[in-house]
């Protein structure tokens, strides 16, 4: 009875505590990520006050933060709009994993870790989080900008890779060899490309069956299912999220939209969990001595988005200073990187440190490169045209250019809320994004 009343106890101070400095994290503009890893990092191993009592509880709220996260991803795109973004993305797509993957594997290998550490490693570099960001661009009144669909493009890119990287990492980590990971990757490449099929031209039918006008049956329908499935493909190994993330695809229209609105508040109580879970299996003494390669780590890929960014803008014929934008609106990193960190850390520990940093280093500069990389570099540029004049302007503009044509709008941008926020529909414009908006429609 004893251990009931603690486990109480502590488990209703945890989401107490996360509801708190959820509320303090809104208030002054940040992201509630960097702030439940330093909660988990106090109240952990070597913390200011560990938790016995509701380790193991809070360890499979972990397990099912990680499977709504991907199931509420899922659920924010269709099969068609991933077909539609791999078509016309995937150069942008290989551009960001050689860029964002390389620091990450390169530094792996450096600090010693072998080719399954820098294989994690490059992920936790490599994936932007679709969450803060979303936001982001929501807080900026950026959602209309030409600009937008190119990143969302992008993260899309990458949401979709995690259905063939997870597996692959899973496999490496269970130690399988390079024939079971090459396994492993063919059936996930299969039941990827099976999902796909099914979601395209028998997606109704699968929704229908799913389909309920009671929101509880609703919600034990797709709960249950995903569950299920996400233990189906936790003993394939192709990993319980990636399993997850295709219930999501599978399920479109109004069944979607209504199981997004019932799982929202679910999803959002257990990745806070989560992200407190990655924080308590930290011990806080092993941060310190990996601040100077996690930051030196952070620099480098915050260059490398940049360059992403940058690279797809111009791509869809956007103007300079849009594609400055992009590029500072992708360096936020987050939910993914924690996830993938999170797999690796029983068989790498050092990972786990080092990741943490990392994040709670570029969850808080993300937002500001996001709002600063534009005007920095354009003062940049026009302070070296009045030292040394040149003939033409400063600031090179590209040639208006259509953008591909595409139907993304401010509610496309919406969608992509996965994580731990949920990206607000877009203010009224003041005067300040009219003026945003109207240097993106001319060429910027």
């Amino acid at each position: 009875m004893h251990d009931t009343t603690a486990l109480l106890v502590e488990l209703g101070s945890v989401i107490l505590g996360l509801g708190i400095i959820g509320r303090f994290a809104g208030r002054i503009g940040l992201s509630p990520i960097p702030l439940y890893l330093l909660a988990g990092l106090a109240f952990g191993e070597g913390g200011l006050l560990p938790l016995g009592a509701s380790e193991e509880f809070t360890a499979v709220g972990a397990e099912i933060g990680v499977i709504l996260l991907l199931l509420l991803l899922g659920l924010e795109y269709s099969a068609s709009e991933l077909v539609t973004s791999l078509k016309t993305q995937y150069p942008s797509g290989a551009v960001d994993f050689v860029l964002n993957a390389t620091p990450g594997a390169v530094a792996a290998l450096l600090l010693g870790w072998g080719p399954v550490g820098a294989v994690a490693l490059a992920g936790v570099t490599w994936i932007s989080s679709s969450g803060v960001i979303a936001k982001v661009l929501a807080d900026l009144g950026r959602l209309g900008n030409r600009e937008t669909p190119v990143i969302l493009g992008v993260l899309v890119i990458e949401d979709l890779s995690m259905a063939v990287y997870l597996p692959l990492l899973t496999a490496m980590l269970a130690g399988v060899g390079l024939a079971g990971g090459s396994l492993a990757l063919l059936v996930a490449l299969g039941t990827v490309g099976l999902v796909l099929y099914l979601a395209l031209r028998h997606g109704r039918l699968i929704s229908r069956a799913v389909s309920s006008d009671n929101p509880e049956m609703l919600l034990l329908v797709v709960l249950g299912l995903t569950v299920l499935v996400a233990g189906v493909a936790q003993q394939l190994q192709v990993s319980a999220a990636v399993g997850a993330f295709l219930v999501g695809i599978a399920l479109s229209g109004e069944v979607a939209e209504g199981a997004r609105k019932l799982l929202t508040p679910l999803r959002d109580l257990f990745a806070a969990v989560f992200f407190v879970f990655f924080g308590l299996s930290t011990n806080p003494a092993e941060i310190p001595p990996v601040l100077l390669p996690a930051a030196l780590l952070a620099v480098v890929t915050v260059f490398t988005k940049i360059g992403t960014g940058w690279y797809a803008a111009r791509r869809a014929g956007i103007g300079s200073r849009g594609r400055w934008r992009a590029g500072g609106t992708l360096v936020a990193r987050g939910e993914f990187s924690i996830v993938i960190a999170g797999l690796a850390v029983a068989t790498e520990p050092r990972i786990g440190p080092i990741a943490t940093a990392y994040v709670l280093i570029l969850v808080i500069v993300g937002p500001l490169t996001a709002r600063w990389t534009q005007p920095v570099v354009e003062m940049i540029q026009k302070r070296r045209g009045t030292a040394a004049p040149a003939p033409a302007a400063a600031v090179p503009v590209a040639p208006a250019a259509p953008v591909a044509d595409t139907a993304e709008t401010a509610e496309t941008a919406e969608a992509v809320k996965p994580g731990t926020e949920a990206a607000v529909p877009a203010p009224a414009a003041t005067t300040d994004q009219e003026q945003e908006l109207a240097g993106s429609k001319d060429g910027s």
